[in-house]
């Protein structure tokens, strides 16, 4: 019991959103049926998308960050207003929207409407359908990119698109090879009420897991551990073996014992300052 109480309160847990509620309800239902008093998504999915939406749970909120600006992946359909050509549609889209690009969120975004730069690592048209207005593309771009934005400025180009679905396949570390939908979650839960947590074991990643995806981690001796806990920083005397460490963030831990993020510190003796410690 207490093994599932910690992931619980202290992990991450991959929905397989479906369409038409928000990211917020869906991660509202999480949170209530666990019986948390917190829980986040890492990154919107608009209500039609579906797909990949990682969910932090308890303590594991903090930890967003380190992961939302990762790579995601997309499947999507793209509907032009006439029929267009898939070879000329790629070399548009080869030539205005794939590395660097200038995007405005729209209107509808929860952030301020304001142009920033994204990247686009990779955008291609798999294939079209027969009346050449709907093709299928697969994308891979940076954290915060609209996709449905995306779409839309191109369809200016071109007279007239717009995005018609799309499925995220991947956010970072998260994908859709360990993934569950609200049923599975749900039933989970019950037998988990009922005393049986092994499902619902299965389906939530240790957080410390998962940040060591994502971050470089040191390890350090036992008899720093307790000042650590109190949020001190971290001396290179505590490291155990080398501490260079190139990050500005980093994670701490006492053999498989996660402590804490750190950030990087330019100082003397101290090798880092506390941003988070689990506790």
């Amino acid at each position: 019991m207490e093994k599932i109480n910690s992931l619980i309160n202290f992990g991450i847990i991959n929905i397989n959103k479906p369409s038409g509620p928000t990211s917020f309800s869906i991660t509202e239902f999480v949170r209530q049926k666990l019986n948390l008093k917190k829980s986040s998504h890492m990154g919107t999915l608009d209500p039609k998308v579906t797909g990949v939406l990682p969910i932090t749970l308890g303590r594991a909120c903090r930890l967003s960050r380190y992961f939302m600006h990762h790579k995601k992946c997309y499947v999507g359909v793209l509907h032009t207003h006439k029929e267009k050509n898939l070879t000329e549609l790629q070399k548009i889209i080869n030539k205005k929207f794939t590395g660097k690009i200038k995007q405005i969120p729209p209107h509808k975004s929860a952030v301020k409407r304001v142009e920033r730069e994204r990247t686009i690592y990779k955008f291609d048209f798999l294939e079209d359908s027969e009346n050449k207005k709907d093709f299928l593309f697969y994308c891979e771009v940076e954290g915060g990119t609209y996709i449905r934005k995306l779409c839309s400025d191109l369809g200016e180009i071109i007279k007239g698109a717009h995005m018609a679905e799309l499925r995220r396949t991947q956010a970072g570390i998260f994908d859709e090879n360990k993934m569950f939908n609200l049923y599975e979650f749900e039933e989970a839960v019950e037998e988990y009420k009922k005393g049986n947590s092994e499902s619902l074991k299965k389906m939530i990643t240790p957080a410390e897991e998962s940040i060591k995806k994502v971050l470089p981690f040191i390890k350090v001796k036992e008899e720093a551990v307790k000042d650590l806990h109190t949020g001190k920083p971290l001396l290179k005397e505590d490291v155990l073996g080398k501490s260079e460490i190139k990050e500005e963030s980093f994670a701490v831990f006492c053999r498989e014992t996660f402590i804490g993020i750190y950030r990087k510190a330019e100082e003397k003796d101290i090798l880092g300052r506390a941003e988070f410690v689990k506790n």
